[in-house]
C-alpha cells in the first residue's frame, strides 16, 4: 500500500504513541490495556481527524481551492480540526453546525470545540436537527463558485475514501509499533461514528493479513446501519488504493449498546469511564466518542467478553476539548 501516491501535507505529528494502561488493567482485573494516542497528533489539540486532514487537505491544495467547506455537529472535533488545518495552510473555512444534540444550554454552542472554530477564524452558520448537511455544504460550494471561489467540500468527519487513507496508514504504523514491542496485539477497540477511521483500519489491517479484530463502539447509529456504512466505505478506500480482495463484511464488527438515548447525549456509563480514565491513567476522554468508546470497552471487560491474558488496544480518537460543553456532568465526581 504506497500512500505516498496521494496528494498529502504533514498536519499529524506521528508515530502517535502506544503506551500501558497499567492502573486501569489491574482496576478491571485484566485483560492487558494498551492505549494508541491519537488524541495527541498535534493539530488544534489533536484528535483522529488530523489523520484524514494530511490527505483531505492535501487534495484541496492539489485541486487549488481557496476555501475549504465542511460539516458536523455543533461540538464537532472533525470541524474544530479543519478550521484549524485551513488555518494553518492560509485557506478560508466554512462550516456548518447542526444542531443534533437536543435539549442543551445556550453555552453549549459557545464553548468546547465551538469556541475554537471562532477562535481559527473559520465563518460558522448553523442549521436544524436532521439538515441534509452534505446537501447544505454542496449549496454553499455552488454559490462560491458562482463567485470565483474555488471551494473544495469535505464531508463529516471527514470520512471519505480519501480521508480513510488517514486510519490506512495509521494501521502500518500501529503495526510496526507493536513489532518493535514484541506486542501481539489481540483486538482493537474505538469510537464509530462517520465510518472512515473503522474503515481506514479494516483495510489497513486487512490489506497486512494482520489477524487482529477491530470492533468498533458505535455512538450514533444502530448495528447494522453502522456496519453497512463501514463496508461500503471500506470497499471504496480498498479500490482507490488499487486491493482487489477489499474487506470481507463479516471483518466489520460494531457494537451498538453504549449509544444511550443519542448521539452526544450523555450516558451514566460514558461518565464513569471519563472518570476512572483520568483518575487511573491521567488521560482525557471526549463525552461524545472516546467516552462512549472507552464505556464500551469497560463493559465488555465486566462481562468477561476478553480473556485475562489478551493484549486489547484502545484507539484514543481525541475531543477532550468538548468536556468544557459538559462539565456540568462531572462536577458531582470532581
Amino acid at each position: 500500500m504506497q500512500l505516498s501516491r496521494f496528494p498529502r501535507v504533514r498536519l499529524c505529528h506521528s508515530p502517535t504513541a502506544l503506551e500501558p494502561m497499567e492502573r486501569l488493567s489491574a482496576l478491571l482485573g485484566g485483560p492487558r490495556l494498551f492505549i494508541k494516542r491519537d488524541d495527541c497528533t498535534g493539530l488544534a489539540t489533536g484528535g483522529n481527524k488530523t489523520r484524514k486532514l494530511d490527505f483531505l487537505m492535501g487534495a484541496a491544495l492539489a485541486e487549488g481551492a481557496d476555501l475549504v467547506i465542511t460539516q458536523g455537529a455543533v461540538q464537532s472535533n472533525h470541524v474544530r480540526q479543519t478550521a484549524a488545518a485551513a488555518a494553518k495552510l492560509g485557506l478560508d473555512c466554512r462550516i456548518l453546525l447542526e444542531r443534533r444534540v437536543p435539549a442543551m444550554p445556550a453555552a453549549y454552542e459557545t464553548t468546547g470545540n465551538a469556541f475554537l472554530d471562532r477562535l481559527f477564524g473559520a465563518e460558522i452558520a448553523f442549521r436544524p436537527t436532521g439538515a441534509d448537511m452534505n446537501a447544505e455544504c454542496e449549496a454553499l460550494a455552488a454559490q462560491a463558485r458562482s463567485t470565483g471561489r474555488k471551494p473544495y467540500v469535505i464531508p463529516g468527519g471527514g470520512s471519505n475514501p480519501t480521508g480513510a487513507l488517514g486510519y490506512v496508514g495509521c494501521a502500518l504504523e500501529l503495526l510496526g509499533q507493536a513489532n518493535e514491542m514484541g506486542l501481539r496485539i489481540d483486538h482493537l477497540v474505538h469510537a464509530t461514528g462517520s465510518a472512515g477511521t473503522q474503515a481506514g483500519l479494516l483495510v489497513g489491517l486487512e490489506g497486512c493479513n494482520a489477524g487482529i479484530p477491530v470492533l468498533g463502539i458505535s455512538v450514533r447509529a444502530p448495528r447494522d446501519r453502522q456496519e453497512e456504512s463501514v463496508h461500503r466505505l471500506a470497499a471504496a478506500t480498498a479500490d482507490l488504493l488499487g486491493l482487489g480482495q477489499g474487506v470481507a463484511r463479516d471483518k466489520v464488527v460494531v457494537d451498538d449498546g453504549y449509544v444511550g438515548p443519542g448521539y452526544g447525549q450523555p450516558t451514566d456509563a460514558m461518565v464513569e469511564a471519563i472518570d476512572l480514565t483520568a483518575r487511573h491513567e491521567g488521560i482525557l476522554l471526549d463525552p461524545v466518542y472516546s467516552g462512549k468508546g472507552m464505556a464500551g470497552l469497560i463493559g465488555l471487560i465486566r462481562q468477561r467478553a476478553f480473556a485475562p491474558d489478551e493484549n486489547i488496544v484502545f484507539l484514543h480518537t481525541g475531543g477532550a476539548a468538548a468536556l468544557f460543553a459538559y462539565e456540568d456532568l462531572f462536577r458531582q465526581t470532581a
